[in-house]
């Protein structure tokens, strides 16, 4: 087991450790948000026609060569195609057809005109100007050419995938499962929310706090339960979380206290522990192990910390284990809007949320920077870092941050 290691060695501990939890096909209408397992290569064009972009006629552009205002062209009007139908007939030399918008190009044209460019008479169209071949024409495959990787192994659905999968006709689509992530809490001070506090108890906030997170990842969190600070009855929990879900978070018993006892109830499991306490502040109380290839992490029972924790270390790894090929929290470099009167012996993660002003990014800090503060939280999309061995910070300095 190794103690008080880097950020960066935990990170990369348990990412080395994020499992394989295998694949399914989806219906294209729950899709959203989850990852694909394979690259999407498209079988057909879109369009896969070539068609009109507006309300007009399509003809044969040789016959408006010589077309001008003192010297228009007038073409026989032998048909009308909506969209939805194709051409009964085909164009020949001096011949038109009415053509709306989306329908198909008939065979013979080669040029599209917009309505309004036209004088139009009984059965006759009369044109003003040239047109060029392919002038007013939509290609097949103008979006979408056959063969086309539309989005590789490893990419999130968006509403924009989802219309261009259905674009291609496919209504069954190959995603990763969603991890299942089991949520443990400890303490003897816990109540749930819907219970009564009495002297020296608090409600469980990590839990749904967690929850929340968990989903807002694309994961399903398992809430197996809140127990006293008691080993066995932690590992009990513990060993039911591995049971239901591909990974277990504990929150609260992981410092050094009498009454934490997690460490040691991971021990009683008989699991692997990867290391205990990661050098930064808030959340410097963690811990990772591993049992039946099933991580569990245990998190600071103090509110902030273990949510500043959790989206350092776990949502990489949730994102990961998902299949994503992104998944480590992207780097921006952010000013300091306000001051920070606290010196930082220990590398420091500042909540705070990003603010752009004339192009410059800077970062706003969202409250109390204690342990205990969960309302920094709310609002905040950033985590700054402050070098260990900083003194005060003063408004200006340039902070390398990590959005979450």
């Amino acid at each position: 087991m190794k103690t008080n290691i880097s950020l960066e060695e935990a990170q990369a501990m348990l990412l080395a450790r994020a499992m394989d939890i295998g694949q399914k096909n989806n219906n294209l209408t729950d899709t959203l948000g989850r990852v694909l397992s394979k690259d999407i290569i498209a079988q057909e064009n879109v369009p896969p026609f070539p068609r009109s972009p507006y309300d007009g006629f399509a003809f044969r552009s040789a016959d408006t060569m010589s077309a001008s205002r003192d010297n228009p062209v007038i073409l026989n009007v032998i048909e009308e195609v909506p969209a939805g139908y194709t051409a009964k007939n085909s164009i020949s030399a001096g011949q038109a057809i009415k053509i709306l918008t989306g329908a198909p190009i008939p065979e013979g044209a080669d040029a599209v005109c917009k309505f309004e460019e036209t004088t139009v008479k009984d059965n006759n169209v009369t044109l003003y100007k040239p047109y060029k071949p392919q002038e007013g024409i939509v290609p097949a495959g103008e979006d979408i050419t056959k063969g086309t990787i539309i989005a590789t192994k490893g990419t999130v659905v968006t509403p924009p995938i989802m219309g261009l999968l259905a674009a291609l006709g496919i209504p069954v689509v190959p995603v990763y499962k969603r991890p299942l992530v089991a949520i443990v809490s400890t303490g003897d001070e816990l109540r749930d929310v819907s219970e009564t506090l009495t002297p020296g108890k608090i409600r469980n906030s990590n839990s749904y706090t967690l929850q929340g997170y968990i989903r807002s990842i694309g994961a399903e969190p398992i809430v197996i339960g809140m127990c006293p600070d008691k080993v066995e009855e932690v590992a009990s929990l513990i060993e039911h979380g591995l049971e239901r879900a591909d990974l277990v978070l504990t929150t609260g018993g992981v410092s050094v206290g009498d009454y934490d006892v997690v460490r040691h109830a991971v021990d009683y499991l008989g699991a692997e522990t990867l290391y205990w306490k990661i050098d930064i502040k808030p959340g410097s109380p963690c811990l990772a192990a591993i049992k039946n290839d099933k991580l569990i992490i245990g998190l600071s029972g103090n509110p902030a910390a273990a949510m500043v924790t959790f989206q350092l270390l776990v949502a990489p790894l949730i994102r990961k284990i998902m299949g994503r090929q992104e998944y480590l929290n992207p780097k921006l470099d952010v000013i300091l809007k306000t001051d920070f009167p606290k010196a930082s012996p220990r590398r420091r993660f500042l909540r705070g949320k990003l603010v752009i002003e004339n192009g410059t990014a800077f970062m706003e800090i969202t409250g109390g920077q204690g342990n205990g503060v969960l309302s920094s939280m709310e609002g905040c999309n950033l985590l700054a870092e402050v070098p260990a061995k900083s003194g005060p910070l003063q408004a200006g300095q340039k902070l390398t941050a990590y959005l979450i």
